[in-house]
């Protein structure tokens, strides 16, 4: 299999061809390194069957090329990070959109099977049940910047799905909360990236607002394992899944988990939300995904524990990250105790 990831620079997308190449693909990534980086991909640069382009979605003349050559398409390039996006809403947008729009019509043009990943953002606010696939979405007002990022990727999934009903073959993936190592530093799009580098750096923990809102965490290994069943499975063709895991915490809870992990003698601090993310900022109090969709459909269930994953986390970002602080003798012997 001949296999495009768009994106694969990315944090998600690094993981997704390190499996298509273990799987025996022949991989192409197209990434414009804007928060992608090399380190990523580094260690399959020299192998035989891994190509790398850097380049964008929205202007790359190798993209026609790339996805007539291609048995899949994985399209993971996107402006990420609610951060960002109520920083530079426009750009955000307009990568979404646009890009999203000229993949899909390549795509549709060759009949390559494609797989979108979209987010748990499309869902908006939520009335604190489990997130189905054909849930309302309910948002903020638009003069909001965060709720663009929302309706971005909707728009890319409404586009996906009129070009299904136009023939080609592609489904679409919402992620919930993916972390996992490879995990950026800056922290862009992630609580659990921003909280390991506070804990491992000794800064306090900074938790937005009074950390009683939840989310459900995904491992990367699980959010991989999903995307590739979204690509594998006939009945995925046409289909929207939810690819997280339905296990719910605070973000207050996962701050302290994340502490006692990492053994961090930081301390965990509030802070309110406009802090971080400016005035053009709201907050949705709860977000859980149904997953028995994706059960039933593809077949896939989160597997990896919280804590496990956490843990595995933690370890890769100490040694990966500028600013961790070395790891104390006594805190290696908890570790291993607890092991």
């Amino acid at each position: 299999m001949k296999a495009l990831v768009t994106g694969g620079a990315g944090y998600v997308g690094s993981h997704l061809c390190d499996a298509l190449i273990r799987r025996g693909a022949s991989v192409a990534v197209l990434d414009n390194l804007s928060t992608g980086r090399m380190s990523n991909i580094e260690h399959l640069l020299d192998h035989p069957r891994f190509q790398f382009i850097k380049g964008s979605i929205l202007d790359s003349t190798e993209m026609e090329s790339l996805i007539r050559s291609a048995d899949r398409v994985y399209h993971l390039a996107a402006a990420v990070g609610v951060k960002y996006i109520c920083e530079d809403p426009l750009a955000g947008i307009r990568t979404n959109i646009v890009g999203t729009e000229r993949v899909l019509e390549l795509a549709h043009r060759y009949r390559t099977r494609t797989v979108i990943a979209s987010s748990s953002e499309v869902y908006g606010k939520s009335n604190g049940q489990p997130l189905q696939e054909d849930s309302d979405r309910v948002l903020g007002p638009t003069s909001i910047n965060r709720w663009s990022y929302s309706a971005s990727k909707a728009i890319d999934e409404h586009i996906a799905f009129a070009y299904a009903d136009a023939g080609l073959p592609v489904s679409i993936v919402r992620y919930f909360n993916s972390y996992g190592p490879r995990i950026c530093e800056s922290g862009y799009g992630s609580v659990v990236a921003n909280f390991t580098r506070q804990a491992l750096s000794g800064e306090p923990i900074t938790i937005h607002g009074d950390g009683r809102q939840t989310r459900a965490f995904t491992f990367v290994a699980d959010t991989v394992r999903g995307t590739l069943m979204a690509g594998d499975v006939p009945e995925a063709l046409g289909q929207a899944f939810n690819v997280g895991s339905d296990c719910e915490i605070t973000i207050l809870e996962l701050a302290h988990l994340i502490h006692e992990i990492s053994g961090t003698r930081s301390d965990v601090v509030h802070t309110p939300h406009w802090t971080y993310y400016g005035s053009s900022y709201e907050d949705t109090s709860r977000r859980r995904p149904d997953t028995s969709k994706s059960a039933r459909v593809l077949g896939f269930r989160a597997k990896t524990p919280l804590a496990e994953g956490l843990r595995l986390t933690v370890e890769w970002c100490r040694e990966h990250y500028r600013c961790a602080l070395p790891q104390t003798s006594e805190h290696i012997s908890s570790l291993s105790r607890a092991a």
